[in-house]
């Protein structure tokens, strides 16, 4: 909307003191004449912007010009601008509306927790884009006009029509009554029935949606928490997954655990390794996960997992018995 538009430019030109038109153009994410046309629209209303010429000119506001939110104390200021840095909003495609939120709230601190708190946020990273193996993140790209349906369906409580893909299936249209939406490692799930029965969509497989006028069949209030962990707990104990009794490496668990589904039993064995009870989806599954351990972690149930393994092992050995070419 333009009005959240002019607040955003006017916060922009606070922090930075001057900018060039194209500048604020790519922060806004629109045209340079759209900022041109905005700014008239703030001198007109009395906002003070004016134009400084020259190869290093552009626009800026006359000093003094702010507000302060004197409530906000600087460990909430950083706690706010911290959680800005994360990627979870990326999935929901909240993405610009945060950036805009976080401009607002630096606006607001007083000047005397402005430098503190901003230097202090330069120093947490949270979430960053790969891990110390440099293994890069997946995040959920949903489009932004499909997620602003999703979205309005959700809070206005109407149904909504969603075209989606379920795995190995062509894309359908289904209507759906959503409930809410949850986010668990950069990936997002909306929480819905349809004809009464839970459903839980991965919003990565959405490819269009559309709110509709119709209101949804849902509780007027709900506990998103728990019926994520009753929705886990039920995606565990049904299809084709299997349970692996395993030992492994400590140094190596963390790698183990991005991959299972979920673990049943953890304990100290008398190695010095862990044994472990874990989930994986399905026998496929379960073999690429260990062989991805290499010989740090070993299969001890169910004897198929280890026979598996074994071929895979044996055939790669007979690849390496010669020198190339020979």
């Amino acid at each position: 909307m333009r009005a959240d538009r002019l607040v955003s430019l006017v916060l922009l030109l606070r922090r930075h003191g001057r900018l060039t038109a194209d500048t604020l153009a790519r922060e806004l994410e629109v045209s340079t004449r759209t900022v041109l046309r905005d700014i008239e629209a703030l001198s007109a209303a009395g906002v003070p912007v004016y134009a400084e010429r020259g190869r290093h000119g552009g626009y800026a506001l006359l000093p003094g010009f702010r507000t302060e939110l004197t409530g906000l104390n600087h460990d909430e200021a950083l706690a706010l601008l911290t959680a800005g840095s994360g990627r979870g909003e990326q999935v929901l495609g909240l993405g610009s509306a945060l950036a805009s939120a976080m401009r607002k709230v630096f606006d607001a601190l007083p000047e005397s927790h402005q430098a503190t708190a901003s230097d202090a946020a330069q120093r947490f990273l949270f979430s960053p884009e790969s891990d110390l193996l440099s293994r890069r993140l997946v995040t959920d790209d949903v489009p932004d006009a499909t997620m602003v349906e999703v979205r309005r369906a959700v809070l206005a409580g109407h149904k909504l029509r969603i075209l989606y893909a379920a795995a190995g299936q062509a894309p359908r249209w289904r209507t759906v009554d959503p409930i809410g939406l949850v986010t668990v490692r950069d990936r997002g799930y909306l929480l819905a029935t349809r004809s009464g029965e839970d459903r839980t969509y991965r919003l990565s497989r959405l490819s269009a949606a559309e709110e509709l006028p119709e209101a949804a069949q849902r509780p007027s209030r709900v506990d998103l928490d728990r019926v994520w962990r009753e929705r886990s707990a039920g995606f565990l104990s049904g299809g084709d997954h299997i349970a692996v009794l395993l030992r492994v490496n400590p140094e190596r668990r963390e790698e183990l655990l991005d991959t299972a589904l979920a673990v049943r039993v953890e304990e100290p064995g008398a190695d010095g390794w862990l044994r472990l009870e874990v989930t994986f989806q399905d026998a496929r599954h379960a073999e690429w996960a260990l062989w991805q351990l290499g010989t740090d972690a070993e299969a001890l149930i169910p004897r198929s997992l280890r026979a598996a393994l074994r071929v895979r092992a044996a055939a790669v050995g007979a690849l390496y018995t010669d020198s190339p070419g020979e």
